[in-house]
């Protein structure tokens, strides 16, 4: 069979030791960083060199002073200050399989050595080819979802979903969406958001129509949405173009709605037309399944979906009948050649090796740490962690009165003490874990302590 010097490249043996030998030797500095510990107060300078260094350069502080060192070991990580931490938030979700994994570092490799940095929509590589066919064949599985356009961010695969929902709906230009829902950053995105302060001096077009999300304590909460998505279609009938949803709240509070409450709203959604969007930018791979519409079974009715964060890129996917003509759809960047490649890892990883699924790796993490809350909450730190859940990786708990304030006093200490974790929700307001899939029985024997320190320091 004939090669190419590319496929020469790709099975280079002697490439393929020279990356064994760096995973070890990452491998073997990691392996010290397997506890939490304090900055050590020789580089406080040169940590806080780099932290001025950048906020100087933002025009603004960082939430916490972290710089990282460059250097971890699963849910654990060392700052430039050399103190190590416990990371319960992923970078806000992109880093999964925490830090210095060795099969994602050495499928980067892989893709550094490519002829260059960043592959295009123009000019694609094998990586982009590989990862765009894995993420379909997954998706594909439980729904129409056919096809994939891969890109740099969620918010950029929010974008393309949205301009591909107007081209089917010949430029209708309202979109239905949530209360206290998130879909990014850029000027649209925003406007979805349901977060003025998000949005603070930007103009406003009026292009987003609210429908409540599920709320557990109002027994009426699946009959009031409903009629209120009524009202909207027959005041806007035509001029929809899409119903845009998380299946989970991330911003927004991890809220979690019972599949029979998205239903009827799909439904009419189906009846009049309109294209259903799910935003599974945050829920990819964390919920049990690999897509939060497989965990509540409403994948037939999703015609666009876009992930991000976990497959260290963006992706829109869509059915036939949304695949956008020649011109709409495009973009100079579709990613790195290490990240499509790394991405690609962890879709393997979590596909073949027992992650997914009600007895899989992600729902035993999710069970142990929202077990360990509701003890606390029980015992030491009683009525002070409240109402802990989520799906999956996702989680979430009610600290202390649930004001603003404490939250982020509490998401300090946490920091303080050795573990990072971050915030969601607008009253009550709620402390956010994204965990990493890496977690053992080692890990939250040394959580246990630090939460339970941090909360009764506050109380």
């Amino acid at each position: 069979m004939a090669t190419s010097f590319g496929d020469q490249l790709s099975s280079s043996q002697q490439l393929e030791n020279l990356f064994e030998q760096v995973v070890k030797e990452v491998q073997h500095i990691g392996s010290e960083v397997h506890t939490v510990g304090e900055a050590r107060p020789e580089l406080a300078e040169s940590s806080q060199s780099y932290i001025k260094e950048l906020e100087e350069n933002r025009g603004r502080p960082l939430f916490y002073p972290y710089i990282g060192s460059g250097i971890g070991n699963g849910p654990y990580v060392e700052l430039q200050d050399g103190s190590i931490k416990i990371d319960l938030i992923n970078g806000i979700g992109i880093n999964i399989m925490g830090h210095s994994h060795p099969r994602v570092i050495q499928a980067g490799l892989k893709g550094a050595v490519q002829d260059v940095v960043m592959q295009g929509n123009l000019q694609p590589g094998k990586e982009m080819v590989r990862f765009a066919k894995k993420i379909v064949e997954i998706a594909k599985r439980g729904s129409r979802l056919n096809h994939s356009w891969i890109t740099t961010s969620g918010s950029m695969a929010n974008e393309n979903a949205l301009k591909m929902c107007r081209q089917k709906t010949d430029g209708a230009r309202m979109i239905i969406s949530m209360n206290a829902a998130f879909a990014g950053r850029t000027t649209m995105m925003a406007e979805v958001t349901d977060n003025d302060t998000m949005r603070v001096g930007l103009p406003r077009y009026d292009e987003v129509l609210r429908v409540p999300f599920f709320d557990k304590n109002n027994p009426n909460s699946i009959e009031d949405t409903t009629k209120i998505m009524k009202e909207h279609i027959e005041k806007h009938k035509g001029n929809i173009c899409a119903f845009m949803f998380e299946p989970m709240q991330g911003e927004g509070g991890y809220n979690v709605a019972p599949r029979e409450y998205f239903l009827p709203l799909l439904e009419l959604c189906r009846e009049n037309g309109i294209p259903v969007w799910a935003d599974e930018i945050q829920t990819f791979c964390r919920t049990g399944e690999f897509f939060a519409y497989d965990t509540l079974g409403i994948g037939d009715y999703v015609d666009v979906c876009t992930v991000a964060k976990t497959i260290q890129s963006g992706c829109t996917l869509y059915t036939d009948e949304l695949n956008p003509k020649p011109g709409l759809i495009a973009g100079t960047f579709a990613g790195s050649a290490a990240a499509l490649s790394s991405g690609l890892e962890i879709l393997e990883m979590m596909d073949k090796e027992g992650y997914m699924g009600p007895e899989g790796k992600v729902q035993k993490i999710h069970n142990q740490f929202i077990g360990m809350l509701n003890e606390l909450n029980e015992t030491t730190c009683k009525g002070l962690l409240q109402d802990a859940g989520g799906l999956g990786l996702m989680c979430a708990v009610t600290p202390l009165d649930g004001s603003r304030e404490a939250m982020l006093n509490l998401a300090k200490k946490l920091y303080e003490n050795g573990i990072i974790a971050f915030g969601c929700g607008r009253g009550p307001f709620r402390l956010r874990f994204l965990l990493p899939a890496v977690l053992e029985e080692k890990h939250f024997s040394a959580m246990k302590p630090i939460i339970e320190k941090s909360v009764l320091e506050l109380a």
